[in-house]
């Protein structure tokens, strides 16, 4: 559902309104007499929990109120909350193991899942018994590294990490907050104008040099924090644990706005429900779009919402950079792009509510 909760920072009923199509289809599929009985949930994500003051609050409340007004499903007390962000990772991550059939088996059968959300971005994947032992512990107040989860009877030691403030839209405000007075590197040349995130205003114009692949990677370095101190064997970025490593995470998916980018830059196929690519691909696609002008970036990428349009480079660049400089991957080392996954006779998107509801009639 786009635009997410967050986007209603001020307009606490508008943003339950903006949920009437998704509660429609939900009751549409549950039979008239199954319905007092069915519970409804809600499970917002990083959006809201980067929102400033009581705004998360009080759209929550909004959305529990219309649910008890205008919904035939059953309203639970906790039924609508935020997830926390190793929730969300370890959902995606239970959602795609599932839909592949990788469950049951042993942590080295599973795959390991990067989720690029539009407040933050999630890496998930299983882990060794001892690895897990060793995990490093973490601030109070502050998500483990592991979560221990048992699915399908087995137990599973899941590293998860959830990057608060650098999903793909908040990024975004991190980059250009980055920057200094004379603009941007990562801005289409031609374009002057403001970015808006989380009830914020940002200044997003292009340098009078326009975009450069290089500049934008200096300045995503900095806003990624690659260099903080590392307190651990290895890290991510920020100073986070990376997990280790290991088999969980040789075969990684990677999902959400990873996918949406690749397609609209056109070295994937919308239509495709997944797609092998390398790092390397989103270099290359942000060269090709960085070396573009606002001015021409309709005719060259036509499938690119109006809205995106002159963040092309700095979202590429951002991706590329999260893959190779955040998360250590070898920029030629192959990833599977998911939007949808077969599963019997159909294609079943890769979002992390099946996750929610399988961990929940699992447990």
């Amino acid at each position: 559902l786009k635009p997410g909760l967050s986007f209603y920072a001020k307009d606490p009923q508008a943003a339950a309104k903006s949920l009437l199509s998704l509660l429609n289809k939900a009751e549409s599929v549950v039979p008239l007499d199954l319905r007092s009985k069915t519970p409804v949930r809600v499970g917002a994500t990083a959006g809201l929990r980067a929102l400033e003051g009581d705004a998360a609050d009080r759209i929550l409340q909004a959305v529990r109120e219309l649910l008890k007004d205008r919904s035939t499903l059953k309203s639970e007390a906790n039924g609508v909350k935020i997830l926390d962000g190793t929730q969300e990772g370890s959902y995606e991550w239970v959602t795609i193991n599932y839909l592949l059939g990788k469950l049951g088996g042993t942590y080295k059968d599973t795959v390991g899942i990067i989720d690029l959300g539009g407040g933050s971005v999630q890496m998930a994947y299983a882990i060794s018994k001892e690895a897990a032992s060793n995990a490093p512990s973490v601030p109070a107040g502050q998500d483990n590294y592991v979560n221990e989860m048992y699915l399908k009877g087995s137990k599973y030691y899941l590293y998860v990490h959830s990057y608060l403030r650098y999903g793909l839209l908040a990024a975004r405000a991190e980059i250009l907050k980055a920057s200094d007075d004379s603009g941007n590197p990562c801005i289409l040349e031609g374009f002057d104008g403001t970015y808006a995130y989380g009830g914020n205003q940002y200044k997003a114009s292009a340098p009078s040099s326009g975009a450069s692949m290089e500049e934008c990677r200096r300045v995503t370095h900095k806003a990624l924090k690659i260099n903080d101190t590392c307190m651990h064997m290895k890290c991510t970025f920020g100073g986070i644990w990376n997990g280790g490593g290991g088999d969980g995470q040789k075969n990684l998916f990677i999902a959400s706005f990873f996918f949406d980018r690749a397609a609209e830059a056109g070295f994937i196929k919308a239509a495709d429900p997944v797609a092998t690519v390398q790092p390397h691909s989103f270099a290359e696609a942000a060269k090709r779009a960085c070396g573009t002008k606002y001015a021409d970036i309709k005719a060259t990428y036509p499938a690119v919402d109006v809205g995106n349009q002159a963040y092309l480079c700095l979202d590429l660049v951002y991706q590329y950079t999260l893959l190779v400089d955040g998360f250590g991957l070898d920029p030629y080392q192959d990833i599977t792009l998911v939007k949808k996954v077969k599963f019997r006779n159909s294609f079943v998107e890769a979002a992390w509510p099946l996750g929610s509801a399988i961990e929940a009639v699992s447990s």
